[in-house]
């Protein structure tokens, strides 16, 4: 048997970890729940997954698009359900300082089909933990 071409594919911004059997392992778990919220330039989503074990855990995704190339930049924080009244009580004192010592205005967005075309509501919101 002869080749002539050998390929490789490896992923390029992607790592996984592979066990003894090669399978890959921590890729994305079972999505129980998600909720996205839009805020401007902006995309927040709140998914709910699951481990091998079915125990729930949060992660939280922003993501916003860069303007120069297009490329949507995502950070992730993951929560567990062990950290999330000490996440809510810190995440509730930060609110509270930024409302006490400085004006805050929270819009509502709503979208239109082409999403480079947001525009404002009247109305303002503010949200509790």
């Amino acid at each position: 048997m002869r080749f002539e071409k050998l390929f490789i594919f490896m992923p390029t911004k992607t790592s996984y970890n592979l066990n003894i059997m090669g399978d890959f392992d921590n890729r994305e778990r079972e999505e129980v729940y998600s909720k996205k919220v839009r805020a401007g330039k902006r995309t927040y989503f709140f998914d709910v997954k699951a481990t091998r074990s079915n125990d729930y855990y949060v992660t939280i995704t922003e993501s916003k698009k860069r303007l120069e190339d297009g490329v949507f930049i995502k950070h992730k924080i993951f929560l567990y359900k062990e950290d999330f009244e000490k996440f809510a009580e810190g995440l509730k004192d930060t609110v509270d300082y930024i409302k006490a010592n400085q004006e805050v205005i929270e819009k509502r967005y709503e979208y239109t089909e082409a999403p480079e075309i947001a525009k404002t509501a009247d109305e303002d919101f503010s949200f509790e933990i």
